[in-house]
C-alpha cells in the first residue's frame, strides 16, 4: 500500500514543477523575451499556489488546532513550503538580473525612475497626468481605515511614506495595470540604438509629488512595493432559496476578503513600515512573509514586449489546417467519414468554432448541447450558440460556475445565454463539470443522426493556442449516444446510466482504470508483454499510485509524461523499478491527459478530461474517451513516443526532485513540441 514513506506530498512536487518552468527562464538557449516571459508564467503559478495550496494546508493547522487534532505533520508541511519557496524566490532574483543583462546586450533596457534623462523625465510627467493620474487614488492608512477590506487580492501596491518632525503616516498606491500598460516604452533618442522601458511602477515613484502635491505638509520618502495573496476559497451558503448563480456571486465577494496567506514585500523596505503592513492585514506568524525584489505581480511579464528584433522570442510555427476538414464543404459530411483528430495548438482551432458556427444556422440541426467550463472572453462559439437558439435550435448548455477564477465571467455568461432563451443548467450541485463535450442531433434521412466532441481541453480560443490538447469528432453511434447519456446524468444525476465505452466520473472512472492496469498485471503474470503509458498533469491519487506501484512489482513497464504534480516517486528499488517518467516544459503547455494500454498486442488508447486527482476520479463529472479507429489511435502513440524520445527539453522525475535534463548521450537532438509539429504537418500535406 501506498504509505507516507512512498509517496511525496503534492504541495512539494507542485513546487518541483514551478522550479522546471524557472529552468526555462534561466534557459540562455532560450531567446530572451521567452525568459522573461517565463518569469511571469513562474511567477502566475506561485500566486495561485499560494491562494489555493498553501492556504489549504493553513486551513489543515486551523481545523486541528481547533479540534485537538495533531497539526505537526501539516505545520512541518508548510516549513517545508516556504523553505523551497524562499530558494526559489532567491533564483527568481538572480535570473532576472540575467535577463535583464540579456535584454541590455540587444540594446533593450528596463529602466527605472532614477535613470530618466532630462527629457525622458518630462515624456513621463506628461504621460502620468494623462494617462495615470486619472486612476491614481491614494489609500491612507488611518485608523479609521481597515486594510484587510479595502486590499484587492494579488494587486500590487506601493507603500509610501509621509513624515514631518511630528508622525509618520502611510498611503497606499494601487499599480493600475488593468487599466494602463504594465510596460511603457519610452520615445527614443535621436541618433542612438538604445530603446527603454520603463514599468508603470517607477511612473508612479518619479510622480510622487503631483500625486500628493498640495495634500499634505508632510516629506514623501520612496515607495516601496508589496502585494497581498488571500485565500481563494470561499463557502457555498446552504440557503435554500438561493439559487447557485445567487450563491456564487455572494461567495465571491468573500474572496475579496479571505484571509491573507502571503505578504510579498520589497526586501528594502524599511522594518518599522514593513512591521506596520503586517500588523494591518491581518499576517499570522506561521503565514508567509516573503521579502522580493522591486516588482511584484510579475505574471504581467508574460505579455513583456518584444521592441526588439523578431529573432528575440520563438518563431512562429502557423497553426495547420486539417486536411480531413478542408476536403468536404461541411462539418457533417467530413466527420461522417471517417473520426477526426485535432492536436492543438498545431491544428488550428478555428474547425471546432465552425463546428458551432455551421450548427447555428444548418436547418438540418435540431439541438446543440455543450458543456462550458472555461471560454474566451470575447468567444465566439458563445456568440454561436446564441445564434442557434434565435434560428430555433434547442440549445442547452452546461456552465461550470466554480470554475477557479473564471467564476465571475462564467456567471456573466449564464446570464447571457438566459437572456438569450438558452437552456442554462449549471450540473451537480456537490460535482464539478469539468467535461470538454458538444453534441449535435442534425435530421438525416428521416432519423435524427447524432455528432460528437470529445476533447481533453476547454472550449477557449485563446489557450488553443498555447495548450497542447486534442479533440475527437465523431459520429460513432457507441460514443455519440453514451456522450447523450452523459448531458443526461448532469440533468437528471438521480438516474443510473451505464456506459460501456466511456469511462465517467464520478460513475466508473476509478473502476475502469483499476481494471484496465489490472489487466497489464495479469498478462505480467503470465509472462506477456505488458506497457502502460500514461500523460497527464497530475497523478497524485494515492489508489492509482498504489496500483502502478503494484504493476510495477508484476513487472510491467510504466512510462509516465507528466506536467505538474507526481506524488509517485519512479524508479524506487522494489517499489517502482519499472516506472519511469519525465516533464517536457517548452513554448507550450502541455496540456491532455492519455493513458495507452498494450493489452497484449491489442492496443488501448484513450483521451480525457480528467487527471489522475481525487477530486478528477471521485469528485467531478468527467469523460475519458476511447480512440478506435486504427489510424488515430497510431497518431497519438507516435505523438507519445516522440515526446518520451526529447532530448532537450525533457526532464527526469525521480524520487529526490532534482529535474535533471534527460540525457542526450549519443543520441540526436530531439525537441519534441518541434518534431509533432513537423509530423502533423507532414500527415496534414500527405
Amino acid at each position: 500500500m501506498a504509505t507516507e514513506d512512498t509517496v511525496i506530498e503534492k504541495e512539494i512536487s507542485w513546487l518541483s514543477f514551478n522550479e522546471r518552468v524557472l529552468q526555462e527562464a534561466a534557459d540562455k538557449n532560450v531567446p530572451i523575451i521567452e525568459r522573461i516571459r517565463f518569469l511571469g508564467i513562474f511567477s502566475n503559478n506561485m500566486d495561485e499556489f499560494f491562494r489555493v495550496r498553501v492556504a489549504n494546508v493553513k486551513r489543515m493547522i486551523l481545523i486541528n488546532r481547533a479540534h485537538g487534532g495533531d497539526e505537526k505533520k501539516a505545520t512541518a508541511l508548510l516549513q517545508k513550503i516556504q523553505t523551497k519557496v524562499l530558494d526559489l524566490t532567491q533564483q527568481f532574483d538572480t535570473i532576472y538580473l540575467e535577463a535583464l543583462k540579456g535584454l541590455a546586450r540587444r540594446n533593450i533596457f528596463l529602466i527605472n525612475e532614477q535613470q530618466l534623462t532630462e527629457d525622458q523625465g518630462v515624456w513621463v510627467n506628461n504621460y502620468f497626468k494623462d494617462e495615470v493620474l486619472k486612476h491614481i487614488t491614494p489609500i491612507m492608512c488611518t485608523d479609521i481605515v481597515d486594510l484587510t477590506q479595502v486590499l484587492d487580492d494579488d494587486v500590487t501596491y506601493l507603500v509610501v511614506g509621509l513624515s514631518n518632525e511630528h508622525d509618520t503616516q502611510y498611503a497606499l498606491l494601487e499599480v493600475p495595470s488593468e487599466d494602463v500598460p504594465r510596460f511603457v516604452e519610452l520615445p527614443r533618442e535621436k541618433g542612438k540604438k538604445k530603446r527603454s522601458i520603463i514599468m508603470l511602477d517607477n511612473i508612479l515613484r518619479y510622480c510622487l509629488n503631483t500625486i500628493f502635491k498640495g495634500s499634505f505638509e508632510y516629506d514623501i520618502s520612496q515607495a516601496y512595493s508589496m502585494k497581498l495573496t488571500r485565500d481563494a476559497e470561499y463557502g457555498l451558503s446552504d440557503d435554500i432559496d438561493q439559487s447557485l448563480l445567487e450563491k456564487m456571486s455572494l461567495s465571491l465577494k468573500q474572496r475579496l476578503t479571505g484571509s491573507a496567506v502571503r505578504l510579498v514585500h520589497d526586501r528594502e523596505m524599511p522594518p518599522a513600515m514593513l512591521q506596520f503592513i503586517i500588523s494591518k492585514v491581518g499576517i499570522a506568524n506561521y503565514d508567509a512573509v516573503i521579502p522580493g525584489g522591486r516588482y511584484h505581480n510579475f505574471r504581467d511579464f508574460i505579455g513583456f514586449p518584444n521592441i526588439g528584433r523578431s529573432y528575440l522570442e520563438h518563431e512562429s510555427l502557423p497553426a495547420l489546417e486539417s486536411k480531413d476538414f478542408e476536403r468536404f464543404p461541411t462539418v457533417y459530411e467530413a466527420i461522417t467519414e471517417k473520426d477526426i483528430l485535432l492536436y492543438y495548438p498545431y491544428h488550428k482551432f478555428h474547425h471546432f468554432i465552425e463546428f458551432v458556427r455551421q450548427s447555428a444556422f444548418d436547418p438540418k440541426v435540431r439541438s446543440i448541447k455543450i458543456s462550458i467550463y472555461r471560454v474566451a472572453k470575447n468567444s465566439r462559439i458563445i456568440h454561436s450558440l446564441i445564434n442557434a437558439a434565435r434560428n430555433g435550435k434547442k440549445v442547452m448548455v452546461v456552465v461550470e460556475l466554480r470554475a477557479r477564477f473564471d467564476e465571475e465571467a462564467n456567471i456573466e455568461w449564464a446570464r447571457q445565454l438566459t437572456e438569450a432563451g438558452i437552456k442554462v443548467e449549471f450540473g451537480i450541485p456537490s460535482l464539478k463539470c469539468h467535461t470538454k463535450l458538444c453534441l449535435v442531433s442534425r435530421q438525416e434521412n428521416g432519423t435524427l443522426a447524432h455528432y460528437a466532441h470529445v476533447g481533453t481541453g476547454n472550449f477557449h480560443e485563446k489557450t488553443a493556442k498555447i495548450y497542447t490538447d486534442f479533440s475527437l469528432f465523431t459520429k460513432q453511434p457507441e460514443i455519440t449516444r453514451e456522450v447523450e447519456n452523459v448531458f443526461n446524468f448532469i440533468r437528471y444525476s438521480y438516474k443510473q446510466y451505464e456506459f460501456k465505452h466511456l469511462i465517467v466520473s464520478p460513475n466508473d472512472t476509478r473502476k475502469r482504470l483499476y481494471q484496465l492496469i489490472d489487466r497489464e498485471i495479469d498478462h505480467a503474470s503470465q509472462g506477456l508483454r505488458a506497457e502502460i503509458m500514461i500523460k497527464v498533469n497530475n497523478l497524485v491519487d494515492r489508489g492509482i499510485v498504489h496500483r502502478l506501484y503494484k504493476a510495477s512489482a508484476a513487472g510491467v513497464k510504466t512510462r509516465i509524461i507528466i506536467r505538474g504534480m507526481c506524488t509517485l516517486l519512479p524508479g524506487v528499488p522494489g517499489l517502482s523499478d519499472n516506472i519511469k517518467a519525465i516533464s517536457i516544459v517548452d513554448r507550450y503547455l502541455e496540456h491532455p491527459r492519455v493513458s495507452v494500454f498494450h493489452n497484449n498486442g491489442q492496443q488501448e488508447v484513450y483521451i480525457s478530461s480528467a487527471d489522475w486527482m481525487t477530486r478528477n476520479i471521485d469528485k467531478r463529472v468527467e469523460v475519458g474517451c476511447p480512440i478506435y479507429d486504427n489510424d488515430l489511435k497510431q497518431r497519438i502513440i507516435d505523438i507519445l513516443e516522440i515526446q518520451w524520445s526529447d532530448t532537450t527539453k525533457a526532464r527526469v522525475i525521480d524520487s529526490q526532485q532534482q529535474n535533471q535534463y534527460v540525457a542526450r548521450g549519443n543520441r540526436r537532438k530531439i525537441r519534441s513540441q518541434i518534431a509533432i509539429y513537423d509530423y502533423l504537418k507532414k500527415l496534414e500535406s500527405a
